[in-house]
């Protein structure tokens, strides 16, 4: 799809939404709505409201709580009309399932592998790291990667969130925070051709590269619980959606930093409304 008509259907959204029935990239990893009030436009991209109401519905989409005003949804699912819309790829790391049998049968080269030819994998969610460790591999999956970024400008989202920026912290020091910052670059190069916003997820450690890789706002996990959110604060002058898994550490974050971020408290498998484990609140500052 022309890169003019991507951008007229994001304007167009409600009326386009028929067409936007997914964002599908044609392989196992994979409508329309206007940005929300209050965001800014800067260099080509619509930025987040600062301190808007937030959900985030990894889990599965679901209709967003009163108030509400930005969402997170996977790449396979549609953005919300009237809202703002972020979408989210795994950049760093493969979905698991059957997505790491495609990773394995089409591209094994462009997966992480240790000393002893074994794939290096996030034990917590069973996802196989990316091997982004030089300036070929990174070209080359910036290039599949970049087809699921397009894919989230075709159906209508106003930014993206690449997770697993941090993925070189579990790679048995086979990758670098260097590495990271440049892949992210390379996403971030792509997402701003599209006209999407680009979120920075979690590690402060690469905060002061942000102006050089091209982030826009952050996307954080508890930050309240780790004391991170004076640093993303000051990055990002308010543009933060904060998510909290624990009670007391939402408690202690909304008591800190309700007026000047926007924090949620979701249930860790970001489980979609209706289910047993779904857990939704934010802090009444942040509406």
């Amino acid at each position: 799809m022309p890169a003019v008509f991507r951008r007229a259907a994001r304007v167009l959204a409600p009326l386009l939404m028929v067409l936007a029935a997914g964002c599908s990239s044609g392989d196992p990893n994979g409508a329309s709505s206007p940005a929300a009030s209050g965001s800014a436009r800067d260099g080509g991209v619509q930025k987040p409201p600062a301190r808007a109401a937030f959900d985030y519905q990894l889990g599965g989409p679901y209709r967003p709580p009163a108030g509400v005003r930005a969402v997170s949804r996977d790449r396979t699912a549609d953005p919300v009309p009237g809202l703002y819309n972020i979408c989210y790829v795994n950049a760093f790391q493969t979905q698991p399932g059957g997505a790491v049998g495609w990773w394995h049968k089409h591209h094994p080269d462009l997966l992480l592998h240790d000393r002893h030819g074994k794939p290096v994998v996030d034990e917590d969610w069973q996802e196989p790291l990316l091997d982004i460790s030089g300036a070929a591999k990174r070209e080359k999956l910036a290039g599949i990667v970049g087809r699921w970024i397009d894919g989230c400008a075709d159906a209508g989202f106003d930014a993206v969130e690449p997770d697993n920026l941090d993925s070189y912290e579990r790679s048995d020091h086979l990758l670098t925070a260097d590495d990271a910052a440049s892949f992210a670059t390379l996403l971030a190069a792509r997402a701003h051709r599209q006209g999407l916003a680009v979120a920075q997820k979690n590690t402060t450690d690469l905060l002061g590269l942000r102006h050089r890789i091209g982030f826009d706002f952050a996307v954080v996990e508890e930050c309240g619980r780790y004391q991170e959110c004076t640093e993303f604060a000051d990055a990002y002058r308010g543009r933060v959606f904060d998510i909290e898994y624990g009670t007391k550490d939402f408690d202690r974050a909304c008591h800190s930093w309700g007026r000047k971020l926007s924090v949620t408290l979701r249930d860790r498998e970001v489980s979609p409304a209706g289910e047993k484990a779904h857990v939704y609140r934010r802090c009444d500052a942040a509406g």
